[in-house]
């Protein structure tokens, strides 16, 4: 009999028990209206943890996710703005989540130039940018907000179809999406075999810097996504409060959904998981009473326990 893998199994376990430890605490946990909140609040940061996965399995690392996110959101109104008095309302609106996903993609272009082509620590790489991009932020907006010109703008993040919120779609989608890169595509096989060991992978003709960069174009673009509906759904853009602490909990939901910090091993719907165990664990707190002040603490052992729980035994 094939033996039980913590290292395999143990996030999803984790989610299991805490589901079942809400539910029979509270209540109101199980209601339909309680599930699709923890879904809703936790797919902006969900789908930046996709584009996560790929960053940390291919070795790296990206602390700028927060800070990229309250950008974008900025440069997305205030395209949208610029484009609302000459076109159509509609247009307006692609044009702005278009321009969104480019720049989120551009701004993940600069990490990955800085990691490959100028050989920068990811570490240091991207707690530099992530200065620079809360930096440009506050600039644009004067230290205040961006806000809309356009009250259709927010019907897109707003949305619902059969009654599911449009971020929860998308972040479902997305994760569909890749997985498949990551499992069923050359890219996918290409990125594990260069965070599990990169000697290995050049020996065998793998353009290692060319894997690396686009792990962190794909952060970025998944960076532009939820900014647009952040965005959407707000209305406005905080240039000092939006984003804040994004990056700990996409690196905290990739980290306990299995993926190895030190790369080259790790799985999309892993992430997911994490993700909803930190949904879970917010939501509980909230319910329990239990002080703001204390939630950090409490998300904080959940994390170091999964990590410990699922590295390798050594043999």
């Amino acid at each position: 009999m094939k033996k039980f893998s913590f290292q395999t199994y143990g996030a999803l376990l984790a989610l299991l028990v805490l589901a079942v430890i809400a539910s029979v605490t509270s209540e109101h946990f199980l209601q339909l209206n309680n599930i699709l909140n923890i879904l809703r609040q936790n797919s902006y940061t969900g789908i930046i943890a996709l584009g996560m996965t790929f960053v940390i399995i291919a070795g790296g690392i990206d602390l700028s996710v927060g800070s990229m996110t309250a950008l974008v959101g900025g440069i997305t109104l205030l395209a949208l703005n610029a484009l609302a008095p000459h076109v159509s309302v509609p247009l307006a609106i692609a044009g702005a989540i278009g321009c969104g996903v480019i720049v989120g993609a551009a701004c993940g272009a600069v990490n990955g130039c800085l990691v490959t082509l100028g050989r920068v620590v990811p570490f240091v790489a991207t707690l530099g940018t992530m200065t620079i991009f809360r930096s440009l932020t506050l600039y644009m907006s004067g230290a205040g907000e961006i806000r809309s010109s356009l009250e259709a703008y927010s019907t897109f993040g707003m949305g619902r179809w059969l009654e599911i919120p449009t971020p929860v779609w998308i972040f479902g989608a997305l994760a569909i999406l890749f997985s498949v890169v990551l499992h069923a595509m050359r890219f996918g096989r290409y990125t594990l075999a260069v965070g599990a060991s990169e000697n290995v992978a050049r020996f065998a003709a793998i353009r290692v810097n060319f894997i690396r960069f686009m792990s962190y174009v794909i952060g970025g673009m998944t960076v532009g996504v939820a900014a647009v509906l952040l965005s959407s759904r707000l209305n406005s853009i905080s240039s000092t409060t939006t984003g804040v602490g994004y990056e700990l909990d996409a690196i905290a939901a990739v980290a306990i959904g299995g993926t190895s910090m030190n790369g080259g091993r790790g799985t999309i719907w892993g992430t997911v998981v994490g993700v909803l165990i930190l949904g879970i664990v917010n939501n509980m707190l909230t319910m329990w009473g239990v002080s703001p002040y204390l939630q950090g603490t409490v998300k904080g052992l959940v994390i170091i326990t999964a990590v410990l729980v699922q590295r390798p035994s050594k043999r």
